[in-house]
């Protein structure tokens, strides 16, 4: 990774720092006073879990509070919030708020938007935020290694007006690659899974744990935000005997509909808010199964069991499964400048490399950055550096049309910092229930058309999430000026 242990902050990003106030300045519309602030503290350092059960050996993890994943936090919508982050790990680190459309300052990224923070040190990030939803929060730096040995956790900002549901469930997944004495198995940023499907582990958990029964009760409508925070697994969950009802995809509402095929897909650091009426009788039990990968691959995530006394409500909650829209910018796709961006690289083609725009230096780790995948012909490898040239300058206030293709014969889940984008066609096809998205999952030579407002100034990130793929070229800077 290309992270110094001396970074400062350009003249340019103290700029944007004080568009970005701007920014929510036009987000006022939406806002409510607080008397108070939400104010919440978390501090990473190393610690240790039993991530395989207390009667296996505890892994040596790094976490926020002493607890993976670390704590979910809940904000509200349109109030202040302030998260002070304390540094206990021997390392610079950062904390990007996935998802989230904030100013550049809180975003995270070493150099472009705010120094590390160092061992011992503090950060504290301040923001309003404008759109209900589930969120998560992850470093930013040395990301493939601190989110690989466990950083992250999940933020929820709720909304002014949540349905009506019995229980709001946050299920945290992840997967860990581990020895039989339950260390992490060393070997991050291996150059040929970074030319592949990156660093997918042998133990899938669920908040935390490998997962026992989830205990339900018949006739209860819960909220199930599912998180994938692994470093390159791609899940799709299929929840025998129910009937999902997908409410929200990566933060942001959409039309209620049923998932295609009865499967939820999750690529890395994506997120769906489901409703689920639990049907089944008492004592019944039923698999969720993973099938993403088929075959022998496929697995039981986890089982519904039903207790044996149903709910003392005989019917559903009052009110519809819609949530409330966030306040999203509609664009003008008539009056809308469009944009080529292709992926390109890694194993079994995808077109050459033209370059790493001088952008490729030792990593934290003290391995050479790999060079394997690009972007529109350039690579820029790690996790952020200051001096990165942008791909693109987007006219501020202006609407923009993103036309993504994906040459490549892997897949990606695209994450774009500081905006939603409001997905359009795939392969040519409308895409249906009126779909946002911060994080876009490609398969192998997808095309997707996206649209959106550029109205927070900044430079921000696209990059891959899967973590190998990122810090091994596959990310760019969309500059909003």
């Amino acid at each position: 990774m290309p992270i110094q242990t001396s970074i400062s902050v350009s003249r340019r990003s103290v700029l944007l720092a004080g568009a970005g106030l701007a920014f929510m300045q036009a987000m006022r519309p939406y806002m409510v006073n607080a008397a108070a602030l939400n104010e919440l503290r978390i501090t990473a350092s190393p610690a240790r879990s039993a991530l395989t059960g207390s009667t296996r050996p505890e892994t040596d993890v790094w976490a926020y509070d002493s607890q993976v994943p670390g704590p979910t936090l809940r904000i509200r919508q349109g109030e202040p919030a302030r998260i002070t982050v304390a540094n206990k790990l021997d390392q610079g680190t950062t904390v990007h708020w996935h998802g989230m459309r904030l100013p550049i300052a809180m975003d995270g990224v070493p150099s472009i938007s705010q120094p590390l923070i160092e061992p011992g040190e503090t950060f504290t990030y301040t923001f309003t935020p404008p759109d209900a939803g589930t969120y998560w929060y992850h470093p930013h730096a040395n990301s493939l290694q601190q989110l690989g040995r466990g950083l992250s956790g999940v933020l929820i900002v709720e909304e002014r007006e949540p349905v009506s549901v019995d229980r709001d469930i946050v299920w945290m997944l992840s997967d860990w690659r581990l020895a039989t004495d339950g260390g992490i198995v060393p070997g991050f940023g291996n150059a040929m899974e970074a030319e592949m499907s990156g660093r997918i582990g042998n133990t899938v958990t669920l908040n935390g744990v490998v997962p026992d029964d989830q205990p339900v009760q018949s006739g209860e409508r819960i909220r199930l935000r599912l998180v994938n925070g692994a470093l390159a697994r791609i899940m799709a969950l299929r929840f025998e005997g129910h009937r999902p009802v997908i409410v929200a995809i990566n933060g942001q509402p959409c039309e209620p509909h049923e998932p295609e095929g009865g499967r939820i897909l999750l690529g890395p650091a994506m997120r769906t808010d489901l409703i689920i009426d639990m049907q089944g009788e008492p004592n019944g039990r039923f698999a969720v199964i993973d099938d993403f990968y088929k075959g022998d691959l496929t697995y039981a995530l986890t089982h519904l069991a039903y207790s044996s006394a149903p709910h003392s409500r005989k019917s559903t909650p009052d009110g519809g499964l819609r949530l409330p829209a966030n306040p999203l910018p509609e664009p003008d796709l008539a009056t809308a400048k469009r944009h080529d961006i292709t992926l390109q690289g890694g194993m079994m083609g995808g077109g050459a490399l033209k370059g790493v725009g001088g952008m490729s230096r030792m990593s934290m780790s003290g391995q050479a950055d790999i060079a394997a995948w690009s972007i529109n012909g350039m690579s820029m490898t790690g996790d952020g550096q200051a001096g990165m040239p942008p791909l693109l300058t987007l006219q501020r206030g202006r609407s923009h049309v993103l036309t993504i293709r994906n040459e490549t014969a892997w897949w990606h889940p695209m994450h774009f910092h500081g905006h939603s984008l409001k997905v359009l066609s795939r392969n040519g096809l409308p895409v249906p229930h009126h779909q946002w998205s911060d994080t876009i999952l490609f398969a192998p030579k997808d095309t997707v058309e996206c649209a959106f407002v550029a109205d927070n100034p900044g430079d921000w990130m696209l990059h891959c999430h899967v973590m190998d793929h990122q810090v091994a070229g596959l990310m760019t800077i969309l500059r909003v000026a």
